[in-house]
């Protein structure tokens, strides 16, 4: 129901008392007796007027309570949605991290694999070019060695001879 329309019905309820001189200047006017002449109302009628402005009075407290219900009920749910939104973006932004950390992961383990393969590749390649050196040194002592004998040999052939 609407607000001023509430409003409304309940001005309209809420005038059933008027101030007993206007009352009575209508009356008057109406039957044509003079003014100064005070009608009296019926008890009954007063009570009943009494009755109906207090009715009026508990249905429009009704509808602000209905209303305020209704008013606490939107704002919960307008919260709920609110909160409902700030969940799924949390959730999407830590989706977002998490994948951005995956493939950070996933790069920083590819980078390690080559990393390592490299170092496994120069190490190999230190060690063959090391074992050609040291196999070229031990050629060339092997050589001098071999001259070294064969010209002792020559001298002592020549000594002995």
């Amino acid at each position: 129901m609407n607000p001023k329309a509430v409003n409304k019905k309940a001005e309209k309820e809420t005038e059933v008392m008027q101030p007993v001189e206007e009352v009575q200047e209508e009356q008057a006017d109406e039957i044509g007796t003079p003014a100064e002449q005070p009608v009296m109302r019926p008890l009954d009628e007063v009570l009943g007027q009494a009755q109906r402005a207090y009715s009026a009075y508990m249905d429009a407290t009704r509808e602000v309570s209905r209303i305020y219900r209704e008013n606490e009920i939107q704002v919960a749910d307008a919260y709920r949605r609110v909160e409902q939104q700030a969940n799924g973006a949390c959730e999407e932004s830590i989706k977002q991290a998490l994948k951005a950390r995956e493939e950070t992961e996933i790069r920083a383990q590819e980078a390690y694999r080559q990393a390592l393969e490299e170092a496994e590749r120069e190490s190999d390649e230190a060690v063959a070019e090391a074992l050609r050196i040291r196999d070229d040194i031990l050629s060339k002592a092997w050589q001098v060695r071999e001259d070294t004998i064969a010209q002792a040999w020559d001298i002592y052939s020549k000594v002995v001879r």
